[in-house]
Order: C-alpha cells, then sequence, then structure tokens
C-alpha cells in the first residue's frame, strides 16, 4: 500500500530506543526525513546513524529533556529550520514515577504534568503553525492503556495521560478543517528494554525471575504475548499516512486484546 509519505518530514520525541525508535524506523522505511530527540546524546546519535543506514533518508538528533520549560518548542523549531516542514509530529515521553496517592506532594504533580501533558502541548504549538500553512499535518500523541483501564500503582500516569486524550480531542475538532489530524495511540506491553527493566524490578521486589515475570505479563494478553515493537510503529505509520486521512480525534488501542472494556 503506497502511505503517502515519501519526501515528508517528521519529528520523533523518545526516539533513541523502544517504540520510539521503531515508529522512527517505520517512518523512515516510508521515506520521510527525520528529527529525532530524547535525553540520551550517545543512543540517540547510535540510533539516527542506524536509521540513516538503513533506510537512506535525512535524520538529525536532538538531545533534549522534554521536561524542561520550553524544550518541546525549541527542538520542534529546529527541526522546522532543518527541513522547511514539518508534516508528522509524535510525541512521546518517559512516564511519570510509580506510586499511590500519598506518595506524592505538589512538586511531584506539577513535575509529571510538565513532562507528560506540557511538554506534547508545547510541541504542538510550535509544530502547527507550519501544518496550518501547509494545510495538512499528523499529530500523534504516545500514551497508555492506562487512559482506557487504569494501572495499579501509576496514579501519576493514570491521571495525567487522561488529561493528553482530553486535550487532543478537543485539538482535533479545531484543526480538522485545516487539513491536521491529531490521534493517540494507547500502549499495551511490548517486548523492550523497559519492560525487562520492570520485569527485573519487580522480580527482585517479589521474588521469581524476570523471564517469569514477563511469562506472567504475556500470560494476560489473550494473544499469550508481548507485543513486538515493529508493529507498534506499523500502526503509527499509518495514523501518519494519507490513507488515515479520515481518522480524526481517535484513541487505538494496540494491546493484543489486554483492554477488557467495551468501548
Amino acid at each position: 500500500m503506497e502511505m503517502g509519505l515519501k519526501g515528508r518530514s517528521a519529528l520523533v520525541a523518545g526516539a533513541s530506543k523502544g517504540l520510539g525508535l521503531a515508529v522512527a524506523n517505520g517512518l523512515a522505511a516510508e521515506g520521510c526525513d527525520l528529527c529525532i530527540c530524547a535525553r540520551g546524546q550517545d543512543a540517540l546519535q547510535a540510533a539516527a546513524e542506524d536509521i540513516k543506514k538503513a533506510h537512506g533518508v535525512e535524520v538529525f538528533s536532538q538531545a533534549v529533556d522534554l521536561s524542561q520549560p520550553g524544550a518541546g518548542e525549541a527542538v520542534v523549531k529546529a527541526a522546522l529550520q532543518r527541513f522547511g516542514r514539518l508534516d508528522v509530529l509524535v510525541t512521546n515521553a518517559g512516564g511519570p514515577p510509580a506510586g499511590g496517592f500519598d506518595d506524592f506532594d505538589e512538586q511531584d504533580w506539577l513535575a509529571a504534568v510538565r513532562l507528560t501533558l506540557l511538554a506534547t502541548l508545547g510541541m504542538a504549538r510550535a509544530a502547527l503553525p507550519a501544518m496550518r500553512e501547509a494545510g495538512w499535518g499528523r499529530i500523534i500523541n504516545m500514551t497508555s492503556i492506562s487512559v482506557k483501564q487504569p494501572i495499579g500503582n501509576l496514579l501519576l500516569s493514570n491521571s495525567i495521560r487522561a488529561a493528553v486524550h482530553g486535550w487532543a480531542k478537543t485539538l482535533a475538532d479545531f484543526e480538522g478543517a485545516k487539513g491536521i489530524t491529531v490521534n493517540n495511540i494507547c500502549t499495551g506491553l511490548f517486548a523492550t528494554q523497559r519492560m525487562v527493566n520492570l520485569a527485573k524490578a519487580t522480580a527482585e521486589a517479589k521474588g521469581g525471575t524476570p523471564d517469569e515475570v514477563i511469562e506472567e505479563m504475556a500470560a494476560q494478553v489473550p494473544l499469550k504475548r508481548l507485543g513486538d515493537p515493529k508493529e507498534y510503529g506499523d500502526l503509527a505509520v499509518f495514523l501518519a499516512s494519507e490513507r488515515a486521512s479520515y481518522i480524526n480525534g481517535v484513541s487505538y488501542l494496540i494491546d493484543g486484546g489486554l483492554y477488557r472494556g467495551l468501548m
């Protein structure tokens, strides 16, 4: 299927590894030039070089901490300066720390809002003028299954990712007539290094081995496996493409059936 992405430009946040890297590779495979950003310079540079070698597109990287005020706007402006346009924006940042209500004070909540909500808003705010001028754009927010089915002990994430969805749904209404779509991807359990690290921490706290923890996680999924990051990248590419031009204001679950609700 021709996706209509060849020659377009995209910014993918959190793209040095894991699901963000899978999205970046998917877009590059379709011919998108890329700006990728993340906090770790070494991993980010290595990812940029690998993408260039694999797909032959232009890739440049910006090491940035999106939790810092103005950081999201700055990386979008760098992408616009490099490419002269920005067709696709994929927002993504590490989740807030785990814990319950009594574990966090007001400063913890404000830090989580800066990372999960305000960084996303800042990138969109900087990207939208160019998308409006072009009459075409895609904003894709990488979020979590927690917006549908809250995850125990992730109070900050459960609360603030829901705010991202409320904002995105409203923005989709404002921007749709300008040729810009806004959609969310609700992430389930995927075979990433983050999942390995979580399994190690769980095993240390509760006993057993990391492999046993991952097996238990996979057993919760009707498909009886964790997702492959490439599968995630494929969904993001579709939502970024011309083929998804009538999909707007939607939150897509990609979780192998883990979410048990009807809506």
